[in-house]
C-alpha cells in the first residue's frame, strides 16, 4: 500500500469506531431501535476495514481501544462533541446520526482517488453503500419527530439524492 492508503484505512478505522461508539451511547441512553440496529451495521464496518488493514499487515489502530478512546486527536475531540449533542435529546442523537453518516460518505468519496486497489474500492463501495442507508435511516426518523436533516458535508443535491433513493442492498 502507499503511504496515503495506509492512512485512508488507518483513518477510516478510526471513524467506523466512532460511528460505533456514539450510536452504542445513544442506544444506552435513549433504547431508540435505529442506534442499535445501525450499530450492529457499523460493525460489520469496522471488521471490513480491519480485514484490510490485516491484509496489508497495517497494525490496526483501534483493535484494543475501549469505547470513546481514538489515537486521532481530532477524532477524539469530535467524539466528545459529537456526545455532547447526544445527551441534549434523542432528536439531537438522531441528527448526530445522519451528520456521522453524511461525513462517513464525504471522506468515502475523497479516498477513493488515493486508490486503485480493487479490494479497497470494493470495500469503499459497500461502506458507502452502507452509509446511505443509514443516512435514510437517521433523516426517516428525524422526519418522524418534525425535523429536517440538512447535510453538513454534502451538497444538498447530492444529499437529496440519496434520501430520495430506495433502500439499497449492500451485499454485506
Amino acid at each position: 500500500l502507499t503511504d496515503q492508503e495506509k492512512s485512508d484505512l488507518i483513518y477510516l478505522r478510526q471513524e467506523e469506531k466512532l460511528a460505533y461508539d456514539v450510536y452504542n451511547y445513544a442506544y444506552k441512553k435513549y433504547k431508540h431501535f435505529a442506534f442499535f440496529n445501525i450499530s450492529s451495521s457499523e460493525k460489520k464496518h469496522i471488521d471490513q476495514v480491519a480485514t484490510l488493514l490485516d491484509k496489508y499487515n497495517v497494525p490496526d489502530p483501534a483493535s484494543e481501544l475501549e469505547q470513546g478512546v481514538f489515537i486521532d486527536e481530532d477524532l477524539q475531540v469530535l467524539y466528545h462533541q459529537l456526545i455532547a449533542k447526544v445527551n441534549i435529546s434523542q432528536v439531537d442523537a438522531l441528527e448526530i446520526g445522519a451528520t456521522i453518516e453524511d461525513m462517513d460518505i464525504w471522506d468515502i468519496r475523497k479516498f477513493y482517488a488515493n486508490t486503485s486497489k480493487d479490494d479497497i474500492t470494493q470495500m469503499y463501495d459497500l461502506l458507502k453503500c452502507g452509509s446511505r442507508n443509514h443516512l435514510r435511516g437517521f433523516t426517516s426518523q428525524l422526519k418522524l419527530a418534525g425535523k429536517t436533516y440538512v447535510p453538513t458535508f454534502l451538497s444538498v443535491d447530492d444529499f437529496q439524492g440519496i434520501i430520495n433513493g430506495s433502500h439499497e442492498s449492500c451485499d454485506q
